[in-house]
């Protein structure tokens, strides 16, 4: 099956996230398909927060992948963050 999920990169205590299309079976931070955006939970002043490529997010969703519970969340926050 193939999931959308967050991949962690950063510096210890400075996380920073891809959100990445992967297989399941493959580990958090191994080897993925395609990036999609990513996720600065750490964002100060004009650092961008959140981006994702919604064009790139839904055809993935198209073809079955399925979003882990936390890039749920997080594309909730970005769509009321845009509307």
């Amino acid at each position: 099956m193939v999931v959308i999920r967050l991949s962690r990169g950063g510096s210890k205590a400075r996380p920073f996230f891809n959100i990445v299309v992967a297989d399941k079976r493959v580990r958090r931070d191994g080897r993925f398909i395609e990036r999609v955006g990513f996720y600065n939970p750490l964002a100060r002043g004009g650092e961008e927060r959140l981006r994702i490529a919604q064009d790139r997010l839904t055809y993935w969703k198209g073809v079955g992948a399925q979003a882990s519970p936390t890039v749920e969340r997080l594309l909730k926050e970005g769509a009321a963050a845009a509307a």
